[in-house]
């Protein structure tokens, strides 16, 4: 039996200030959109730019991001789990998303992972491509905030 994976699919309740944290911020790019008029909702397909050239042959791996144009109230984000990205260097990521004001929910203090959420709460966990970097500060010693 074949499998390959294809997308994961989050709501989301601010359309623009969700493509400005994972595009902007977390450095995905828009892969492609779909607006439905009679379902009243945006689909906008976003990839990892590692990962550009399989989600142009094959539209895999993919973020679904779906935008319901009639509000609705979207909580438990923690109970979806989490997106998990593969980074170049965890501290100069995570630097870089404290800089525009994203929270690091767990601190990389180990040298190899750390969690962020998204504007609408859902839990993202960042690993370092490679082996653990050395512990560093302030890194080291930087206390969880929240939950992730």
């Amino acid at each position: 039996m074949g499998l390959q994976y294809l997308h994961t699919m989050v709501r989301v309740s601010n359309l623009d200030e969700s493509l400005d944290f994972y595009c902007n911020k977390l450095g995905m790019q828009e892969h492609s959109r779909t607006e439905s008029e009679k379902g009243r909702f945006t689909l906008v397909m976003l990839c990892a730019p590692d990962d550009k050239a399989n989600a142009d042959a094959q539209r895999a791996p993919l973020l679904e991001l779906t935008y319901n144009w009639d509000p609705e109230d979207y909580q438990g984000g923690r109970n979806f789990g989490h997106l998990a990205f593969r980074v170049d260097n965890i501290y100069e990521t995570c630097q870089s998303l404290m800089h525009q004001g994203v929270t690091i929910n767990r601190p990389p203090r180990d040298g190899y992972m750390a969690f962020i959420r998204s504007p609408d709460g859902i839990s993202i966990e960042l690993l370092q491509r490679g082996e653990k970097l050395a512990v560093e500060e302030p890194w080291g010693s930087m206390p969880n905030t929240g939950s992730w």
